[in-house]
């Protein structure tokens, strides 16, 4: 009897301890399946529907619209209103400072969300959304020195030495400049540099943005430089079509510019057109 009884109580703390063991393994289960269902919940929010808070904006150099500060913050004024825009559309900005050609490259495979740049350009047809919002109108201009002719038709850069700023790709025109066998082309690093090189007659035109130019005209033998209208274009907010919120991201971002302009805290919208154009301007750029 005694064997029988202890094989009884050895039975039934077997017995206990896998009642034990399968009550941890249950509680363990458990507690993973809430860790995962927590993980996924979160994921979901930030992935699949691509939800998120931080918007990526991509900048460039171009004063006094958009620069890069020494403290290597964003600044300038379409840096301003699109920090408004997107506080007001609900998220908060991450600016990037890229050149141009990087841009081009991060919008096209999503690595940015958005660009404030100018609307209408070759590189990017069907890989951007641009916005209705148009919140300013940037110039391209010829500037020559006083006693040459100024620009009055396009063809005339034609034998001409034309002064271009590095890195810029004026909507994608650059190329063609390059590619016309009729006009060579230079570059400078920056716009000081580019005006200094026509007083020095190293170019005959500098093909340069009206509002950085005359940002720069501050010495006295400035002067002599002049000005010939050439290319007027509105400026937008170009969203990466790579993102699929794509098309979300602009209606926010017009439903938030259309509300700050009723309430005076930023400009009214520019018309959406293609503004001036120089006579002879290469059709494929207008």
């Amino acid at each position: 009897m005694k064997f029988a009884e202890l094989e009884i109580m050895n039975s039934r703390a077997k017995l206990s301890s896998g009642f034990r063991e399968v009550r941890f393994t249950v509680r363990f289960c458990a507690w993973v399946t809430m860790a995962l269902l927590a993980i996924a919940a979160s994921s979901s929010v930030a992935e699949p529907t691509g939800d998120r808070r931080v918007l990526t904006i991509a900048y460039n150099e171009f004063p006094p619209f958009a620069h890069h500060t020494e403290s290597g913050e964003a600044s300038g004024e379409i840096i301003e209103v699109t920090r408004k825009v997107v506080e007001e559309a609900g998220y908060e900005p991450e600016f990037l400072f890229l050149p141009i050609s990087r841009i081009y490259l991060y919008l096209k495979n999503g690595t940015v969300d958005a660009w404030p740049g100018l609307t209408n350009i070759p590189q990017l047809e069907g890989e951007v959304l641009e916005s209705w919002a148009q919140p300013l109108t940037v110039q391209l201009s010829a500037w020559y020195l006083e006693g040459n002719p100024p620009l009055n038709h396009f063809d005339d850069l034609q034998g001409k030495t034309v002064i271009v700023i590095g890195g810029y790709t004026y909507a994608g025109m650059i190329q063609w400049l390059r590619e016309s066998g009729q006009i060579l082309v230079t570059e400078a690093p920056n716009h000081r540099a580019a005006i200094d090189m026509l007083k020095r007659r190293r170019g005959d035109y500098v093909l340069d943005y009206r509002a950085p130019v005359r940002e720069i005209l501050t010495e006295p033998s400035d002067s002599v430089v002049r000005e010939s209208e050439v290319r007027s274009r509105t400026a937008a907010w170009l969203f990466s079509l790579a993102n699929p919120r794509a098309a979300i991201l602009r209606e926010e971002f017009d439903d938030a510019y259309l509300r700050l302009v009723q309430r005076g805290e930023l400009p009214a919208i520019y018309p959406n057109s293609h503004g001036y154009v120089i006579p002879g301007f290469p059709e494929a750029y207008r």
